[in-house]
């Protein structure tokens, strides 16, 4: 199973519904790992070095920041750009099926958007 990062500001009522939907993924916030305020080199480089995929609605930097440390030969876990107009149901079930089906290193250097339908 993977574990997932949460960004800043990833709505919360998904994590709390994949949380409440399947207790044993492995998910935190950028909050409950000291990190808010920090910028998003700074949040990729904290997931990488803790292999972790991160969870995020930022599709306007992150990803560019994410394909830059990929050229740059660094690691990239994966990052999942969840869209602002999906349903929570459907986001937290791509999210659970993700973090339940996919094995470590499966998304390394990848980003990939949700909903995945």
């Amino acid at each position: 199973m993977i574990r997932l990062l949460a960004d800043e500001n990833f709505n919360n009522n998904i994590v709390r519904g994949v949380r409440l939907r399947h207790s044993d993924i492995d998910l935190v916030r950028i909050l409950d790992v000291g990190l808010s305020g920090t910028d998003d080199p700074g949040v990729l480089e904290w997931a990488a070095n803790h292999q972790r995929i991160l969870l995020t609605h930022d599709v306007a930097t992150i990803t560019a920041f994410a394909y830059e440390r990929v050229r740059a030969g660094k690691p990239m876990p994966g990052v999942f750009e969840v869209s602002l107009t999906v349903a929570l149901r459907s986001a937290i079930e791509d999210i659970v099926l993700l973090a339940t089906c996919s094995e470590d290193g499966e998304w390394e250097g990848q980003v990939r958007y949700l909903p995945l339908r």
